[in-house]
């Protein structure tokens, strides 16, 4: 079968909810440049953008924007478990649903201590007060 044949039968497959242009990838070297993520990622279609971590919390972990859906699966598929500097990466897609659930919860969270110090509601004194003695 011919590339073309190949791609185009790519093309007709559905594919799962779960699945976007955009990849999280975790477990990277610290030491890993933007060239080098262009040459790993850009093996598996063009890339439109790479964002590396570079703050204490996201060292370790970029953004990888495929162009095309179906690239970013074939890389997906393909750079789960592959070895960078003696690192495995771990290749996942971006979920924005998941992402933004705990600034959600941490937000909620705020706002539940803010009223509590609003009408002066101390949740462990509030349960001593409900126990019949």
């Amino acid at each position: 079968m011919s590339a073309a044949a190949e791609g185009l039968r790519n093309r007709n497959q559905r594919l799962p909810p779960e699945v976007n242009r955009i990849l999280f990838v975790r477990n990277l070297p610290y030491k890993i440049t933007a060239e080098e993520m262009y040459d790993i990622f850009g093996k598996y279609g063009p890339v439109r953008q790479i964002r590396l971590g570079n703050g204490a919390d996201t060292r370790g972990k970029a953004f990888v924007v495929y162009e095309d859906i179906f690239d970013a699966k074939n890389a997906c598929d393909h750079l789960s478990g592959f070895n960078v500097q003696n690192r495995y990466l771990v290749v996942l897609y971006y979920q924005a649903s998941k992402a933004f659930a705990v600034v959600d919860r941490a937000q909620k969270r705020a706002e539940i201590d803010e009223m509590k110090a609003k009408y002066g509601v101390d949740s462990e004194k509030h349960d001593e007060k409900k126990k019949p003695e």
